[in-house]
């Protein structure tokens, strides 16, 4: 254990980078031989998506110098909730209650994107995607990575948690993030069972279905035990999900990576209950 934790301790974002590369190799081979057959260009639609890794590097470089500075701090000075709780002497201990605790913020983070009328509209950016598969995990605004990032700082910063409990954290979130957004079904029956306390492809589907309420379901990072505790799970069958935002529905402008990037900065389109699209609108 000791050996796992210096490794983890020491570990560099080349490493981070790798995991993630691998990690959506294999995801998108099961996509190609067991994937929904869904009538697209795998290519093209991982293209436009993968754009976004670009414009992701600033943010990244730039909250990347604060998030060690947050944990160094917290660790030379004892702070934070974690430094504070019994047993966290055993490393395996710590990391369970690093983890429950770090993908409690991401909850409240994912919720706040969805609450908050402009920040809505940066995550939209990633929601307004007409089809759902491993490369959509990458669509995200560097605007939102920048303000995910921040928020990801400061909750660390509150909690204390120790560098590499975070580290190992996020290479199960980037496996668990890649399977939850992949153009594959689980069983039902064995979807129903991990789904008892993982986010699955099938309940991620729900989260990107156009319309509320069920746009705003299925909250959960890598745990779904969030969504049950506050109210937010939700189960819809496939034959009813639409993928996209109700008031982006624009699918040519939705594949063109420079009108997302605009889009936050435009006019706020308020989201109503569910009001059925036309197959036109939907088309």
């Amino acid at each position: 254990m000791h050996h796992l934790i210096t490794f983890l301790s020491h570990s560099s974002d080349e490493t981070e980078a790798l995991t993630f590369s691998l990690a959506l190799l294999v995801c998108w081979n099961i996509e190609r031989m067991a994937g929904l057959a869904v009538n697209y260009t795998k290519l093209k639609h991982a293209f436009l998506n993968a754009q976004f890794i670009l414009t992701g590097l600033i943010p990244q470089f730039v909250t990347g110098y604060f998030f060690v500075k947050a944990i160094r701090w917290t660790t030379m000075h004892n702070f934070g909730i974690l430094h504070h709780l019994p047993y966290v002497q055993h490393p395996v201990i710590l990391f369970l209650m690093s983890f429950v605790f770090l993908d409690l913020g991401e909850y409240i983070y994912h919720v706040i994107m969805h609450k908050v009328d402009r920040l809505w509209m940066f995550h939209a950016v990633h929601h307004c995607d007409h089809i759902v598969d491993v490369s959509t995990t990458l669509r995200e605004h560097p605007c939102e990575n920048l303000i995910r990032n921040l928020f990801t700082i400061i909750w660390i910063f509150f909690s204390g948690a120790l560098f590499w409990t975070v580290f190992l954290r996020q290479l199960i979130q980037i496996f668990s993030n890649l399977l939850a957004h992949m153009n594959y079904r689980l069983p039902e029956k064995l979807d129903s069972i991990i789904g008892l306390v993982f986010i699955t492809p099938n309940l991620h589907q729900v989260h990107h279905h156009y319309q509320r309420p069920n746009t705003d379901s299925n909250y959960g990072d890598v745990l779904s035990i969030w969504d049950r505790l506050f109210g937010t799970f939700n189960r819809v069958p496939y034959k009813d999900i639409v993928f996209g935002v109700d008031t982006y529905m624009d699918q040519q402008a939705n594949s063109k990576y420079l009108s997302l990037l605009k889009l936050p900065f435009g006019k706020i389109h308020k989201r109503k209950l569910p009001v059925q699209l036309t197959e036109n609108e939907i088309n």
